[in-house]
């Protein structure tokens, strides 16, 4: 490779991983940060904590299940056509604008919030299964580690960066032209959508489409991609090792997912204040940055499987802290272990799933790969709710999330270490 094909390879890289800063934005301030606090406390006047927490754990879930039931479809669709990138902005558009419109809803209007919300997340996780697939496009296998955890590592910052914008704006709103805290917390929707839109176009201008799994045929496209869908599932004992990756991910990410959710309305269920909660989110983000870097690294060094195990067991060591939490400090302390692994997990499942699946069908792959997770997500973040409510104590909710990482870290030990040396070269 010349030089500027070198340069080109590069830009590609820093195009697709600054995507992750974009749509980050939406991950931080939006799901983990201002829409929990403002669920529960402007649109949930009328209810109790854990009531809330409910309902916000069934719109989650009603998001996820948009995308578990069209993933692989959507997949299939984007391989047979050659337009991963296409669909990826079909789903990142709308996300964004329904993210900027939750600005206008009313004080109360909880079910209004909740539409809008189950708009923008369809569109935000939509668009990431497309982005997921484009990882085996932009970059050669022995690199998926690093760019994966890079792309993770853009996304911390990004996010992390708006998000202290808009926490600034609403602990001193006067300062920033805002009447109240709640104004400029609503502002933080609209700052949101452009931020996505605007760090969105560097994948746009400088990742190419990648070619079509195969030449199309006469006849309507869906139809083509149902039935590549088809072959696949008739196909899928030859995937074994994939199928099995996949249903340990689907256990152990309905944790991580239900943590990075939910761990707002926790902490305002235990009674921690605002502030604290912000700044714990903050420090999540900020040593996410370095950790999902750093946790490729170490994956390429010890084995990305090993590497998934260290950050499941530090999960679990949240989960019985988290329990059992008094102080802020210990808030502040769990944010910190959190933000070591959750990038590094979601960074080496993404590129270890990649090492097992036909590069050229990345898009119909990731698709069921995007499906187990959502399909997770219906579980975990009404179970967190649930666990609350039928027990009278929020503090539950944690303990049940223990034996998702436990058991996929379990079946994770079934696949066997040399699957992840190489990347599945099957073209068919």
């Amino acid at each position: 490779m010349g030089d500027s094909g070198a340069k080109s390879a590069r830009r590609a890289i820093w195009g697709w991983a600054l995507y992750d800063w974009a749509n980050s934005a939406f991950a931080t301030v939006v799901l983990a940060g201002f829409f929990p606090l403002l669920f529960q406390d402007f649109w949930n006047t009328d209810a109790s904590a854990e009531a809330a927490n409910l309902r916000l754990g069934w719109s989650n879930a009603a998001a996820s299940l948009v995308i578990a039931v069209s993933a692989p479809l959507v997949g299939a669709l984007a391989d047979r056509a050659g337009a991963r990138k296409r669909l990826l902005f079909l789903f990142a558009v709308p996300g964004m604008l329904a993210t900027a419109l939750l600005a206008g809803v009313p004080g109360g209007a909880w079910l209004a919030a909740s539409l809008l919300f189950v708009c923008a997340a369809v569109g935000f996780m939509g668009a990431n299964l497309l982005y997921d697939a484009l990882l085996t496009a932009v970059a050669p296998p022995e690199r998926w580690h690093f760019v994966s955890g890079l792309g993770f590592g853009l996304g911390y910052l990004g996010g992390g960066l708006l998000y202290l914008g808009c926490v600034a704006a609403a602990l001193k709103p006067e300062t920033f032209g805002f009447a109240d805290t709640t104004q400029a917390a609503l502002a933080a929707f609209v700052a949101t959508g452009l931020w996505w839109a605007v760090f969105s176009l560097p994948l746009l201008i400088l990742v190419d489409e990648p070619k079509a799994a195969a030449p199309l045929v006469p006849g309507p496209l869906w139809q083509q991609a149902f039935g590549q869908l088809r072959t696949t599932l008739g196909q899928l004992h030859r995937y074994r090792t994939a199928a099995l990756f996949l249903l340990a991910y689907w256990l152990y990410i309905d944790g991580v997912g239900t943590v990075i959710r939910m761990a707002v309305a926790y902490g305002r269920a235990l009674g921690f204040e605002r502030s604290h909660l912000i700044l714990a989110l903050l420090l999540v983000q900020f040593v996410g940055f370095p950790a999902a870097i750093g946790f490729a690294r170490l994956g390429e060094r010890i084995g990305p499987q090993r590497g998934i195990y260290l950050g499941l067991g530090v999960y679990i060591i949240v989960c019985i802290w988290g329990a059992f939490i008094r102080s802020p400090w210990e808030f502040f302390a769990i944010a910190i272990l959190i933000g070591l692994v959750q990038g590094g997990v979601q960074a080496l499942s993404r590129s270890c799933y990649a090492r097992l699946i036909p590069a050229a069908r990345s898009g119909e792959f990731f698709g069921f790969y995007n499906l187990m997770g959502k399909f997770a997500a219906l579980i975990g973040p009404p179970l967190f709710g649930l666990f609350g409510a039928w027990f009278g104590d929020a503090r539950y909710s944690m303990l049940a999330l223990i034996l998702l990482f436990a058991a996929g870290g379990l079946v994770l030990s079934r696949v066997p270490a040399s699957a992840f040396a190489a990347a599945a070269d099957e073209t068919d």
